[in-house]
């Protein structure tokens, strides 16, 4: 099994498994934003915190994300490892925001498809 780092999305040779990796990744993306804001306003205990958390964990997650991980091309390049960690700690943070708040199972599911689609990315190349 070789490891390496997929290219733009533009440039990537696209087969039915990437096709269907690519739509369950920007999934996963969207449901780590609902995750952390949903984890926010659950957590907080005013509503200024509620608000911060809620709307700033979120943010932050989408500008790593965006800095570091965009499928587009990110800003700054990480060395292959560090991209895939930091992918799966971003990533991984809102699992930990769902058990957090009492939805275990959920974080559980989350937390294994996050593994199986970032190894699916990083091995098919």
């Amino acid at each position: 099994m070789r490891i390496e780092r997929p290219g733009p999305v533009g440039q990537r040779r696209w087969t039915p498994l990437t096709a269907v990796n690519g739509g369950l990744a920007f999934g996963l993306e969207l449901a780590m934003l609902a995750a952390l804001c949903y984890w926010g306003f659950k957590t907080g205990s005013s509503l200024g915190t509620r608000l911060l958390l809620g709307l700033g964990a979120p943010a932050l997650a989408a500008g790593i994300w965006g800095l570091f991980l965009a499928a587009g091309g990110p800003r700054f390049r990480l060395p292959l490892a560090a991209e895939i960690v930091l992918k799966l700690v971003v990533l991984g943070s809102a699992a930990l925001a769902l058990h957090a708040t009492g939805r275990t199972a959920l974080a559980a599911v989350y937390g294994g498809l996050v593994v199986v689609s970032v190894a699916v990315e990083y091995t098919t190349g």
